[in-house]
């Protein structure tokens, strides 16, 4: 399968917010219930970290980060968000994206991408865990999804590069 990498485009949030939505149904990738708008979802995320992966024009998945504090002491922190169409999981693809928004972070000074994943979402810990994240830390009950209390590993990959100096 041959598919790149590359910056988001304007016209890929309707093909995001549908691979957002099939990750929201799965039940195991986030607290979310309904995929927001495309304008709500393009507010969580940073400008300058949104990569999609594009199969001959056809968004196949996309990898983002959102700021984890608006206080300028947390500049160089983010948490990851990551999703894969689901006709494509198993391909490589969510090794691609993750692996180019941790070289691209890294190029733009940030020294702490977090993940927080439910541990029934085994595929994208093991993601992350490849990618150089380690867990720690574990939040028994740290919210309800459809009335039902979930628990969720919090992952964190400090740069070798950024911020070290």
């Amino acid at each position: 399968m041959a598919f790149i990498i590359r910056t988001l485009i304007a016209a890929d949030w309707p093909a995001i917010k549908e691979i957002y939505q099939q990750g929201i149904d799965t039940g195991d990738a986030t607290y979310e219930t309904q995929a927001p708008e495309a304008e709500a979802l393009k507010g969580k995320f940073l400008d300058e970290l949104q990569l999609v992966a594009d199969d001959n024009g056809q968004v196949i998945g996309w990898a983002m980060l959102s700021a984890v504090s608006s206080r300028c002491v947390y500049g160089g922190v983010a948490e990851t968000s990551i999703y894969v169409h689901s006709g494509y999981h198993g391909r490589g693809i969510g090794r691609a994206l993750l692996s180019s928004l941790v070289s691209l972070s890294e190029k733009l000074g940030f020294w702490t991408l977090q993940a927080q994943i439910f541990p029934e979402n085994k595929a994208s810990v093991a993601l992350h865990e490849q990618q150089g994240f380690r867990r720690i830390g574990y939040r028994e009950k740290l919210g309800k999804r459809n009335g039902i209390w979930r628990d969720v590993l919090f992952l964190e990959r400090r740069s070798l590069v950024a911020g070290n100096n």
